[in-house]
């Protein structure tokens, strides 16, 4: 058994003997509905998996995977207010109408829930937004990037190797994606506060989601002693997070600077007429809803300017964005491959009353450099597919 039909083993059961067995299977197939009926059922798990958006999530996954030669991707889309799954994918898959002709039981995991990555710049914003909260810094401060910081004698660049000087502001840090920077923002918070804040965002804990197998992020750099492990996890390197654990993350900027703990079933239905309706538990203040405010108001402007480079548009609505491409650590433990990355990137709408947050990554796409290449698109058009599928009301 597998997915939900593990963690609601008991609401599926039919009878003493019989389990349903192929409950996935008929949701993504598109049987009939997401509100399953069968004879001598105990109740109906009403899900909040659209198909079609989950169809077109995995279009999006799938061409992104053929194009780039990637390994694969994997994405999300949530509501923030309430933490409702909209789509949840990983491709490439198999076919879910044979499952059981699958040869490779590892096909059956879910890397949303149980592998960890590095993320790399996507954590930036986290950074960014808890200097703001604790007023150690605002969009406008600024600094002197020299494109580089030594720290316990290692040297730790910019992605490109590059100094902006003089009067870089922490907006620079956002659109250019500046490593320097978000090591200047942990160490105006010191070891301790950035920890704290880091926590507080839910990193190092599992999300509890409704799924088995949750794994939780690996965060021992933050309990270090050496400045450069803390400066490393500034910029979402040294630590690593479940792809849902970094998703809940995001959701304190687009829901005024609380999280919401992920779900599938919106509610369940009993035979014997009772309801129970999932219920939505929410975290207590990460930021302020200034903060939280302020944050968006910067990412908005990465997200214009990411899409006026790559040519891409998404008229009449306000698109908050932040984009991450990082180092892949070895198997074998102590270093990073040369030569591949792990793209991501997320974005919530409309940024100032958002409906959805979108997180996508792909692990080791060829012949690119940066996650914008390759995903900026994807997250673009699917944020146009949910603006049109739900009718959500402009902003901009």
């Amino acid at each position: 058994r597998y997915g939900l039909e593990r963690s609601y083993n008991e609401t599926l059961s039919r009878g003493k003997e019989s389990v349903y067995m192929n409950f996935f299977a008929e949701i993504f197939a598109n049987i009939h509905d997401t509100i399953f009926t069968r004879e001598e059922k105990d109740g109906d798990l009403v899900l909040s998996i659209e198909p079609q958006v989950q169809t077109l999530l995995e279009d999006e996954l799938i061409k992104a995977v053929e194009r780039y030669g990637a390994d694969f991707a994997g994405g999300m889309i949530v509501d923030p207010r309430n933490g409702e799954m909209v789509a949840m994918a990983r491709v490439p898959g198999y076919d879910l109408n044979a499952f059981q002709d699958v040869s490779n039981p590892l096909l059956y995991g879910n890397t949303n829930v149980e592998n960890v990555y590095e993320f790399g710049s996507v954590i930036k914003p986290l950074t960014i937004a808890s200097g703001i909260d604790a007023g150690v810094i605002t969009p406008e401060t600024s600094y002197n990037d020299q494109g580089f910081v030594i720290l316990n004698t290692k040297k730790i660049n910019n992605f490109d190797l590059k100094g902006r000087g003089p009067g870089t502001t922490m907006q620079d840090v956002l659109n250019e994606s500046l490593n320097t920077g978000s090591i200047f923002v942990m160490q105006k918070l010191g070891h301790d506060k950035f920890r704290d804040y880091m926590l507080s965002f839910g990193i190092g804990e599992k999300t509890g989601i409704d799924l088995p197998n949750e794994t939780t992020g690996l965060i021992s750099n933050l309990k270090s002693t050496r400045e450069i492990e803390y400066a490393t996890a500034a910029f979402g390197q040294g630590i690593a997070l479940t792809p849902i654990e970094a998703l809940r993350a995001f959701t304190v900027f687009a829901n005024d600077g609380r999280y919401v703990t992920p779900h599938l079933v919106k509610e369940i239905r009993y035979t014997d007429g009772t309801t129970y309706k999932t219920e939505v538990k929410e975290s207590e203040q990460v930021i302020s809803e200034e903060s939280a405010y302020t944050i968006t108001q910067m990412l908005t402007v990465v997200g214009d300017t990411m899409m006026k480079t790559y040519g891409l548009s998404f008229p009449h609505y306000s698109l908050a964005v932040k984009t991450g491409t990082a180092q892949v650590a070895l198997e074998s433990g102590g270093g990073y491959y040369d030569d591949k990355h792990l793209h991501s990137i997320f974005g919530y709408f409309p940024a100032y009353e958002p409906r959805f947050l979108v997180f996508m990554y792909i692990m080791d796409p060829k012949g690119v450099k940066y996650s914008a290449q390759t995903l900026s698109g994807s997250l673009v058009n699917t944020a146009k597919y949910l603006s049109t599928y739900y009718n959500v009301a402009p902003d901009n």
